[in-house]
């Protein structure tokens, strides 16, 4: 796994290249990678010239670190992250999300593309991420505990905060986007869902399915980092519909929802602890 030592580097570096810490981290995932595009005053930083950074391997993700300010507040965002059916093991996974620890960074909104497992979640919805569902084995904190970061046994009891949920809804109904809340179910890939995969996660009480952001969350939370997680939903899980899911699909519905995409985020990032 990776040392602290290694962490301090990388933070240290990416601390060199900002003027000050920023309020937020944004994850920003599959085709949802536009916002970074509207920050003001944005410097980027490929992940290749960061020390002991993984490199994003997937298509719809840049691959950079973009440091800016939205309204007037300073931001960092990550066009692209690391997943473990890449190969990355779980800390590596999770290495930028360390470095954002490292430098005090104290909010993160995390977001992702996530296939529908309920019908009534479609393409083009946003969901706030409630709670989420982790089944597989592995986990960022397996191994030597970061003490520095969190305790060995942390609690998990309200990862995506729930003010931050009820002030996501007020947003959303003030720019007249309707939004969906539920549970993110994580998935390790790269395989999609089959159709009996998709009809057990739903009775389990997932409402939508990914591969990505559950890794991130639980290192968000072990820290103290206050999290919002958001989805785009792009496509119904394998079985609802008469249909093939591919990855086309998902990146083509992140661009047509990325309009009240970036406006929610705006807004929720202005009046998040105003």
């Amino acid at each position: 796994m990776p040392e602290m030592k290694q962490v301090v580097e990388a933070a240290e570096y990416i601390g060199s290249k900002i003027q000050e810490i920023p309020r937020f981290c944004v994850v920003l995932g599959s085709g949802l990678g536009a916002l970074a595009d509207h920050l003001k005053d944005r410097r980027e930083i490929e992940f290749k010239d960061i020390p002991y950074f993984p490199e994003s391997t997937v298509v719809g993700h840049k691959g950079s670190l973009v440091i800016g300010r939205l309204n007037d507040i300073p931001v960092i965002a990550l066009q692209g992250r690391f997943h473990y059916y890449e190969g990355y093991s779980m800390d590596e996974v999770v290495f930028p999300l360390r470095c954002m620890l490292y430098l005090k960074v104290p909010n993160l909104i995390v977001t992702n593309a996530a296939g529908s497992v309920d019908v009534n979640y479609r393409p083009g919805d946003l969901m706030i991420i409630r709670d989420h569902i982790k089944l597989h084995g592995d986990s960022p904190l397996r191994g030597p505990n970061f003490d520095n970061f969190g305790p060995r046994f942390n609690d998990m009891s309200d990862p995506y905060s729930k003010d931050i949920r009820e002030l996501a809804k007020e947003c959303g109904e003030e720019l007249g986007i309707s939004l969906k809340e539920g549970v993110y179910y994580y998935m390790p890939g790269p395989s999609y869902e089959t159709a009996s995969e998709i009809k057990a996660i739903n009775i389990l009480g997932g409402h939508a399915v990914g591969m990505s952001t559950v890794p991130e969350v639980i290192v968000a939370a072990h820290g103290g980092m206050k999290v919002m997680g958001l989805s785009c939903i792009t496509n119904m899980g394998t079985g609802i519909l008469d249909q093939v899911v591919g990855h086309e699909e998902v990146i083509k519905a992140g661009d047509e929802v990325k309009e009240k995409f970036i406006a929610l985020l705006e807004r929720i990032i202005s009046r998040w602890n105003r």
